[in-house]
């Protein structure tokens, strides 16, 4: 059987951060631990680069711009999104969610998922540093392995 195992070595990949500035207290949390761990993993600093959108609802469109330059060997998107009283929440997760699946199918290129979807602020900041870790960090490691597996996926075994 024909295994394909996870790397975490971000060593001469590309990456691209797409980060809302909207609900920026918990965005800037997220990004700075994406930011910290593509480093500590081997990313050089000049090949990171970062792109601030106004809302999560505008990060699909930038991951796509940013997706189709292939300057990139992978795309985090980054943000959160918190739960108010009306149907906007939904709204705005399902544009965010479907439009960075169809940023990947379209594009062939990993984004990996860092958008927080919320009831309130607490649980935005528990999953950005606070007990429940940083869901950047998460968005880091899944962009380098994806960047690493896909490769080797397409090569002949």
């Amino acid at each position: 059987m024909k295994s394909y195992p996870s790397e975490g070595d971000a060593t001469g990949l590309r990456f691209a951060l797409v980060a809302s500035r909207f609900n920026q207290l918990v965005s800037t949390r997220l990004l700075e631990a994406c930011h910290e761990t593509l480093l500590e993993r081997g990313a050089r600093e000049e090949d990171v680069h970062v792109a601030w959108v106004p809302g999560a609802f505008e990060i699909p469109l930038a991951a796509r711009v940013l997706a189709e330059s292939g300057r990139y060997h992978a795309i985090a998107a980054l943000g959160v999104v918190v739960r108010g009283g009306t149907p906007h929440f939904d709204y705005v997760c399902n544009g965010v969610t479907d439009g960075v699946r169809e940023v990947m199918r379209d594009t062939g290129l990993p984004v990996a998922f860092g958008v927080l979807t919320t009831d309130d602020v607490d649980q935005a900041l528990a999953r950005a540093g606070g007990e429940q870790g940083n869901k950047g960090r998460d968005a880091a490691l899944a962009a380098i392995e994806m960047a690493r597996l896909l490769p080797r996926l397409a090569a002949e075994p």
